[in-house]
This record gives C-alpha cells, sequence and structure tokens, in this order.
C-alpha cells in the first residue's frame, strides 16, 4: 500500500542566503553591479501591471478609450508611492525623528527619503493614489466613479501580489502559533521577537491577506456583472471587503505599530475603509440609473464641440445628474 507523503508542519520562508547564477540573487533581490532590484518591488510591479490591464479591460468594455487608464494611473501610481511613505512615516515617527536621528540625511537607513529601504503602507497609498487617480480622470474627462469601479477588482488583486514581497523579506507576520502552516522566520531577523525560541512559529498573515484579496477580487467581479453596481458602488463594496479583512490580519500583527484607544492606527484606518465604503453605498443609492457613459458629460459636449458628427445626443438624467449618450468609443478622446 502506497503510503503519502507527511504535510508540511509548517510554512517555510524563502532563504536568506545568496547563490550566483549569472547576476547575484539575495532574498531582497537582484544585483546587477551597482544596481538592485528587490523582489518587493518586482512584487508591486506585477500588481500595478495586472490591476492596469484589468482595469483597462473593463473600463474600455464600458466604452472608453483603451488605455486611457495609463493616463489616469501615471498621477495616481506617482503620488499612491508619495502617499504610502508618508502614512509609514507618519505613523512611525519615532523611527525617523527621535533620538537625534538625521531623518533628512538620504545616506543613512533612516532618512524619510529612502523608501528602496523599505516603509510604505497600504492606506497611504490609497489616499496617495486615489487623489492622483482622480487628477487623471480631470484630465481624460473620465468619471471618477466609472474609473473606481474599473479599477477595484484588479487593485484588490494587485495588493494580494505586494503581500508575497512581505514574505520575501520576512516582515509584517503575525502571533505565535502551534497551528501547521505556521510560518517560519529565521532567528537572525531584526523583527524575530525578542525572548521567544528560535523554532517558534507564526501566523503567516500574508498568506491570510492573499487569499482573502483574491477572495475579493472573485467577488467583485462577479458583483460588476451586475447594474447596481455602477456610480461607485463596486469600489465601496472593495472598500468594505477590503477594511473587514485588515481588521483581522492587522490585529494579530507582531510589527512595531503606534496605538489609539488601544487600537494598532492601521486597524483604526481599516475601521475607516468600512465606514467609508458604506457611506459611499448610502450616498451613491440616489442614482436609480446607469452610468450611460464613462466619460463626464462636460468631456463629451466639448468632443461633440469640435465633430460634426452626430453621434452625441442629449439625454436628461431623472436623478440629477449631468448625463450624455454613450458615444461611439472611437470619438471618445
Amino acid at each position: 500500500m502506497l503510503s503519502l507523503p507527511a504535510l508540511p508542519a509548517s510554512i517555510p520562508s524563502p532563504p536568506i542566503s545568496e547563490f550566483t547564477f549569472g547576476s547575484q540573487w539575495t532574498i531582497f533581490g537582484f544585483t546587477f553591479g551597482p544596481f538592485t532590484i528587490h523582489i518587493y518591488a518586482l512584487c508591486i510591479l506585477v500588481g500595478i501591471i495586472a490591476a492596469t490591464i484589468i482595469a483597462n479591460h473593463r473600463l474600455s468594455k464600458r466604452g472608453a478609450e483603451r488605455w486611457v487608464v495609463i493616463d489616469i494611473g501615471l498621477p495616481a501610481v506617482i503620488l499612491a508611492f508619495i502617499g504610502a511613505r508618508a502614512y509609514h512615516v507618519l505613523t512611525h515617527w519615532a523611527f525617523y525623528f527621535e533620538q537625534g536621528r538625521e531623518w533628512w540625511n538620504p545616506t543613512v537607513q533612516d532618512a524619510v527619503w529612502n523608501i528602496w529601504d523599505g516603509g510604505i503602507a497600504i492606506f497611504g497609498a490609497l489616499l496617495g493614489g486615489g487623489l492622483g487617480a482622480w487628477i487623471g480622470c480631470k484630465w481624460t474627462g473620465v468619471r471618477f466613479s466609472a474609473f473606481a469601479d474599473a479599477l477595484a477588482p484588479g487593485l484588490i488583486l494587485a495588493q494580494a501580489f505586494g503581500r508575497f514581497g512581505n514574505w520575501f523579506n520576512q516582515e509584517l507576520y503575525g502571533l505565535p502559533t502551534s497551528l501547521p502552516w505556521g510560518l517560519e522566520i529565521d532567528p537572525s531577523n531584526s523583527a524575530f521577537p525578542a525572548g521567544l525560541p528560535d523554532d517558534t512559529l507564526f501566523h503567516p498573515t500574508f498568506l491570510y491577506e492573499v487569499i482573502w484579496n483574491t477572495l475579493g477580487a472573485i467577488a467583485l467581479i462577479w458583483l460588476g456583472r451586475r447594474a447596481s453596481m455602477q456610480w461607485g458602488r463596486l469600489f465601496a463594496v472593495y472598500l468594505i471587503w477590503y477594511g473587514a479583512g485588515r481588521i483581522v490580519w492587522e490585529s494579530i500583527r507582531v510589527d512595531p505599530s503606534q496605538v489609539f484607544l488601544g487600537l494598532r492606527v492601521n486597524v483604526w484606518a481599516a475601521i475607516g475603509a468600512v465606514v467609508l465604503g458604506i457611506v459611499i453605498l448610502i450616498v451613491q443609492s440616489r442614482h436609480k440609473g446607469l452610468e450611460s457613459s464613462p466619460y463626464t458629460a462636460k468631456h463629451l459636449r466639448n468632443v461633440a464641440d469640435i465633430s460634426s458628427d452626430d453621434d452625441f445626443v442629449d439625454v436628461s438624467d431623472p436623478a440629477g445628474a449631468d448625463e450624455i449618450a454613450e458615444p461611439s468609443p472611437q470619438r471618445a478622446s
């Protein structure tokens, strides 16, 4: 009788050791001469590409010009990184500004500018990226709500990709556990909690969030087929889904964090995301009809003014929103 191999009793972390294969590879990245590409950065890059492709497909299917998401995404990505770093610095104030730390000196690890040394936060990325997307939508004439709904499934999937970077970096793990899927952390890791045995296992919060976010992407794609999920409502569901999961994962993490009223600052941020999602659903319930176009009425009027075609016909909006019938995609710009 064949015996099945025993299931692993834990989840190993990627090794910290290096090996040479054409170029130097470390757990934190590739080294090509003076240049280093961090694996965490690659995970984020893969997530950005996936989110862009998904958002482009969904938005162009609504009638927008193909790849207009790139015009929107450029300021969104730039401000997302700025917001992510700013949020991290503000919520880890002592790391950068106390005990004589040279926060202004780019040659030291604790400088606020050195994003390559680690330290970005997703909630800051959402705030900065949201502002950048709003600016991009103003430039392109795309409705912010239409873009947000198109982005939602890809955004939460991108966050799932990004969490693999935490696994490679052996960071942001949870409390000690004896569960068979406990995560191994190298005891030489500077973030390894003091006083614990070297073979202590920890909750793999990166994996919990990967699973939760992937399920969220599937749920959002399914919900996105419903007409009732327009006007920013699908993005509101994203905020509720992601925030609800983050409340749980954040509550069991052991990395240092500021605490307010007994809760980590990111738990409060996650609660804020859930509340904001609920508010958006309530406020946007005033829109009873469908978004007739992913473009704003002002943008369509401007296009119509310079066109001799009769592709654009004004219609009234019973809910009071400025609507114009959907143009042929080839005429949108």
